[in-house]
């Protein structure tokens, strides 16, 4: 009789299509198996003989360089055995010298990439290509990052497009963005990320800290990450960030070079983070915040200075209000801080400010912010300020050659506006301000501010410039703690607005509005200026001044125009790199009662449209046209125009070089499609040139089998 032949395993089959379709993982564009954590996969197991009652076979998940079981980085599992780490694993039928075996991973098992091997006896087989991605998994319900509602992770998850939402709080705009997690090396550059994040295998197992590794490795400032800002206007040797319109083209290149790619701004930053956490399985979404104060060093002020003629200056102030800020809320369960802080959570990848010795930031519960909890992990002082500072503006005046400031205003509610997001499920933008702050003047805001000035330390009002020795103190009242809008006795109250469309290329037509509800009759001094900035403050170019003195019968109000010819701004137009804003600022004084007010208002410049033209649904590989259709409706000439397309799952970024258009003139790109994804896909469109830097476009074709 011959021994006993020894049990060898002949192949595995990983079941691919079955296993993705069930874990949500079907979208990823990898050889690989992916599956989510805490959800059963099944394996197919072919063996040289059949299985017998005394033949041990088991299977081995590995991760990282060295597994070892003493470190809970090898995982030995057995059919029917008790579970291991969490893991178990069941044998669902045999039939012949088949196998079907069910794994169920733990619900917080580290995620990450691990290798399988199956051992029989003695023998231990190495498939090919035995390499598994495990994901969080916000459909299963023991897993910290379980979201309840199927829609919410539809979008949260799974979709690969959507809207950054920019511009000011006067004229909020939206830009298309392709985050495309499942793309070609995206999940394997997360990877990369994870591998170089050096976090413990325990730390994986916890979004918190996988959402604050990936916030200071999305930016390049201290361990060399994916993307190096850049605020300079020179973006020479390098991609502008606003020549961007998706992740995907930045990770891939990340991936393949392992060198920070140039360039970013903060949207950029928070499109890329987004395209991260969503392909590792923890459900995020892009926030912006309008008027966004920046570098308030923790008393909740932010200084504005401006010259007698009312403008701007940059060289006096370490603080700034953004016109807008992006980051990201990423969902899950804290299990490091009391409870009552679940759910969103910001996370922030711009490189602003040091946490803990890195630029990172968060994750910091959006409830911690609201409820004024600044004290909570992490960074919450810094997010708090960012939705809750004052704004104070400063006249500086030569006295005697000296510099002394004035102060003409404090607005208490001009920061964090308009907090914003894309809708769940619908190409619209949601305000998700009530999330981050209670109502202005509500006695819920006054006890979250109180809990939250307990914590931080306002300082008196001094102007914070960078000429300590010329500084005159204004008296160290601290901040009252119910904020209210300046009140003066004469009810003076100021609105800027633009009175015809602000196309390029065209007189920009804008007009002050000062109003006064106490009867009587008052003088008031009036000073306007018009600049244009870029979105984080910084003045690039100042345009013209007014100067009047008006009488006003209370109640009354009258309308100021202030107009600046194209001859005023198109050079400067033309010569910057970055996408401008039009800042107004006004400041009235009542002579008879010494009443200050400062207003200031931010307006974009408003574009002809691009057109897309293609059909409204498409079948699996067969090709469509498109065509993108621009019509320079402007009095200028658009000079070095470029035409940046994308359509995941479509086709591939193309770039259409197409030179000068002159006013009038209609351009016309066309691009063959051949879809290779079924369901709602978009293309993405976005015109560059040297006058206009963001005109963007998208449309969405629905792929049938």
């Amino acid at each position: 009789v011959f021994p006993e032949t020894s049990l060898k395993v002949t192949g595995v089959d990983f079941l691919k299509s079955q296993n993705t379709r069930q874990h949500h993982t079907d979208g990823y564009n990898i050889q690989s198996l992916v599956v989510r954590r805490g959800q059963p996969f099944q394996v197919q197991v072919s063996l040289s003989r059949e299985l017998r009652a005394a033949d041990k076979l088991t299977l081995r998940f590995g991760i990282g360089e060295n597994p070892m079981k003493n470190r809970g980085s090898l995982l030995s599992l057995k059919p029917e055995r008790e579970d291991f780490n969490g893991w178990k694993i069941s044998m669902v039928e045999r039939k012949g010298k088949e196998c079907l075996l069910s794994v169920t991973s733990s619900p917080n098992a580290p995620v990450g990439k691990y290798n399988l091997h199956v051992k029989t006896g003695s023998n231990i087989y190495k498939p090919e290509n035995g390499v598994i991605y495990l994901l969080f998994n916000p459909w299963c319900e023991d897993d910290v990052v379980y979201m309840a509602n199927d829609a919410e992770k539809e979008e949260y998850v799974l979709n690969d497009t959507g809207t950054i939402y920019v511009g000011s709080a006067y004229s909020i705009y939206d830009r298309p963005w392709n985050f495309g997690q499942f793309e070609e090396f995206v999940l394997d550059a997360c990877m990369y990320l994870l591998d170089k994040s050096k976090l413990s295998l325990a730390q994986r197992r916890d979004p918190a800290h996988v959402s604050r590794a990936m916030s200071a490795l999305v930016n390049a400032n201290d361990d060399s990450g994916v993307l190096l800002g850049n605020w300079s206007g020179n973006y020479t040797s390098g991609t502008s960030p606003m020549d961007w319109i998706g992740s995907v083209t930045i990770l891939q290149k990340y991936y393949k070079t392992k060198k920070p790619v140039r360039y970013g701004q903060c949207w950029v930053f928070a499109g890329v983070l987004n395209t991260v956490m969503r392909c590792l399985g923890v459900p995020c979404r892009c926030v912006s915040n309008f008027d966004s104060a920046h570098d308030t060093e923790e008393n909740l002020r932010v200084d504005v200075y401006l010259n007698d003629k009312g403008e701007k200056l940059n060289s006096l102030s370490f603080d700034s209000v953004w016109n807008f800020h992006v980051w990201n809320d990423a969902w899950m369960k804290r299990t490091d801080i009391p409870n009552g802080f679940s759910g969103w959570q910001a996370i922030d990848s711009t490189p602003q400010e040091q946490s803990q010795g890195h630029f990172q930031c968060g994750p910091c519960p959006v409830k911690a912010v609201r409820e004024g909890d600044v004290y909570l992990p992490y960074d919450a002082k810094f997010v708090y300020a960012e939705v809750n500072a004052d704004r104070v503006y400063w006249v500086v005046k030569k006295v005697n050659g000296k510099d002394k400031f004035f102060k003409v205003g404090t607005e208490t509610q001009a920061i964090g506006k308009n907090i914003s997001t894309k809708a769940v499920g619908q190409n619209r933008r949601v305000d998700i301000t009530k999330e981050y702050k209670y109502p202005e003047g509500s006695k819920e805001e006054r006890m979250s501010m109180e809990r939250a000035y307990s914590f931080l330390r306002p300082s008196g009002l001094v102007p914070r410039s960078g000429y300590a020795s010329t500084m005159q103190t204004i008296g160290a009242n601290t901040q009252p703690l119910v904020p209210k809008e300046p009140v003066t006795k004469t009810g003076l109250h100021l609105e800027i607005t633009n009175t015809e469309p602000l196309h390029p290329g065209n007189p920009l037509e804008m007009a002050i509005t000062v109003k006064i509800s106490a009867p009587g009759n008052w003088t008031i001094d009036l000073i306007g200026s018009c600049q244009l900035q870029y979105y984080t403050g910084n003045v690039q170019a100042n345009l013209g001044t007014l100067k009047e003195t008006i009488n006003l019968e209370g109640p009354s109000e009258m309308q100021i125009p202030l107009k600046i010819a194209p001859d005023a701004y198109m050079k400067t137009l033309s010569s910057v790199e970055d996408e401008v804003l039009i800042l107004v600022t006004a400041i009235a004084e009542v002579k008879e009662t010494n009443d200050k007010l400062t207003k200031e208002t931010s307006m974009r410049f408003q574009y002809p449209p691009i057109t897309v033209q293609m059909p409204e649904t498409a079948s699996l590989y067969n090709d469509f046209n498109c065509a993108f259709i621009f019509k320079n409706k402007l009095n200028v000439t658009l000079e070095n125009c470029k035409l940046l397309v994308e359509g995941l799952g479509i086709f591939k970024m193309t770039t259409f070089e197409l030179g000068d258009i002159m006013p009038g003139r209609i351009m016309k790109s066309e691009i063959v499609c051949t879809p290779t994804r079924l369901g709602e896909k978009k293309i993405v469109a976005k015109l560059i040139s040297n006058q206009i830097k963001g005109i963007s476009t998208e449309k969405g074709i629905f792929i049938t089998e």
